[in-house]
């Protein structure tokens, strides 16, 4: 039985969750900055920030060294990768080591997932918090590394694996107590079967042609 979420009625903010948006990859394949992205009267990044600030808080924006971003709410946190060129596994370390401070876990998002729905966070922070390090999804064979929930206490994993040059996620994954949530597994909470039955919170958004369809179904 996983841990209920900690704010009681599965709505709002889970307490003791942040948020992570990793910002700072080279969108080679969209052609253009995928945080400016006009997305449903707001820039992308704004709109993944603010869906997830219904479910988490604070929120930490990782950037790459000098990348302009969208205006962000009051209370936004930002942060810079180190070096560029690392992945993921680097904005994930820098992300956790602005939380670390203000919270046990947080929820990692990239900034391309417009249909991130609040239910969806909720779900895989019940999950984590049944006893693991990491929540992470997979689905259609692979994992969601960029969808899942971190424990602060995973930093020195994460710190180790950069150090050896040892940028795969999967790896984390093998060192950390991690759970891997299936769809059967996240849609048996009948919250996010209800809010997102299609589990569309893991829709990521890498060409143009992925933009256009996304754009025509929020329409």
């Amino acid at each position: 039985m996983t841990a209920p979420s900690e704010d009681g009625d599965g709505a709002g903010r889970v307490a003791g969750l942040a948020g992570v948006v990793l910002c700072g990859g080279q969108s080679s394949r969209m052609g253009r900055p995928k945080a400016w992205l006009p997305f449903g009267g707001e820039a992308l990044l704004q709109r993944v920030v603010r869906r997830l600030g219904e479910a988490a808080w604070p929120i930490v924006v990782v950037a790459a060294p000098g990348q302009e971003l969208p205006p962000l709410p009051d209370g936004v946190l930002l942060a810079r990768d180190p070096v560029e060129g690392r992945g993921p596994l680097q904005g994930i370390a820098a992300g956790l080591d602005a939380i670390a401070p203000l919270a046990e876990r947080a929820y990692v998002s990239s900034t391309d997932s417009p249909f991130l729905h609040p239910a969806f966070v909720r779900r895989l922070a019940d999950l984590q918090a049944g006893g693991h390090a990491i929540a992470v999804p997979r689905a259609e064979g692979h994992h969601h590394p960029l969808a899942a929930v971190y424990a602060c206490s995973v930093r020195g994993e994460v710190a180790a694996l950069l150090a050896e040059g040892r940028l795969r996620l999967s790896t984390l994954f093998e060192r950390a107590r991690t759970l891997v949530a299936d769809p059967e597994l996240l849609l048996s909470d009948p919250r996010l079967r209800a809010a997102d039955p299609a589990l569309r919170s893991l829709r990521n958004l890498n060409t143009p042609e992925d933009y256009a369809a996304a754009l025509r179904e929020l329409d």
